[in-house]
């Protein structure tokens, strides 16, 4: 079962997320909050496993709240979904350099928003795949973000990995999910996973979605479009 926090200010979105969640027979939402400071508390309390945050609410808002639970610096993290009716660059980027594992408009079905979570809950990560081109082009041609590495004596990820997991990185890049991967390569989904499991603690990245950008970021692939 996947835990669930909630966290909208507004008391009918909170109301209707929860109850869409608590639909899916996997996923179970343990507390519905209204602010980014009661979604830390509850996430903490109740060790979950997903945390669904709008951006924009009062005082301590989605960002932080990502920050503080799965920053680069916190040593238990909580896969963190980022919801908002807005997709502008301001939130989005904020939300993805605050670690968050996946980003989401609140205008996508109501199945997307189901299998998001459950992405994230499994490490995968996700975005909206309307903002997938724009997130990595603005990665790394305007924001000049400081390229993630293991550690400095490892070098770039060629270095770092092996040609195998240089392989599932650049169609992990191109957006390709486990099973396409493992289609591509001709390998059992659970191997993808594996070498899944052994490459992103070499890159420094805890989700799919962050094993992505570093490979952008570090030049791997070219930037689409």
């Amino acid at each position: 079962m996947i835990r669930v926090v909630v966290a909208d200010d507004q008391p009918m979105v909170r109301a209707g997320l929860t109850a869409l969640l608590d639909a899916a027979p996997d996923i179970e939402v343990v507390a519905a909050v209204a602010d980014g400071r009661a979604a830390v508390d509850a996430a903490r309390e109740h060790r979950v496993d997903v945390v669904c945050t709008d951006i924009r609410m009062p005082g301590f808002d989605g960002i932080s709240a990502t920050r503080e639970l799965s920053g680069p610096d916190v040593e238990e993290p909580v896969a963190v979904l980022v919801l908002t009716t807005f997709d502008l660059d301001e939130y989005l980027f904020g939300a993805l350099e605050a670690g968050a594992s996946g980003f989401l408009l609140k205008d996508a079905e109501p199945e997307e928003l189901v299998a998001a979570v459950r992405s994230v809950a499994a490490g995968n990560g996700t975005i909206d795949t309307s903002l997938t081109k724009r997130v990595l082009r603005e990665v790394v041609t305007r924001r000049g973000t400081r390229p993630v590495v293991a550690s400095p004596e490892n070098g770039r990820a060629t270095d770092l990995l092996t040609a195998r997991e240089l392989d599932i990185l650049l169609l992990l890049a191109q957006g390709m999910a486990n099973e396409e991967i493992a289609a591509e390569l001709t390998l059992e989904v659970s191997t993808v996973k594996s070498h899944l499991a052994r490459m992103m603690p070499k890159l420094g990245v805890r989700s799919r979605l962050q094993a992505a950008v570093w490979a952008y970021q570090n030049r791997i692939v070219e930037v689409p479009g």
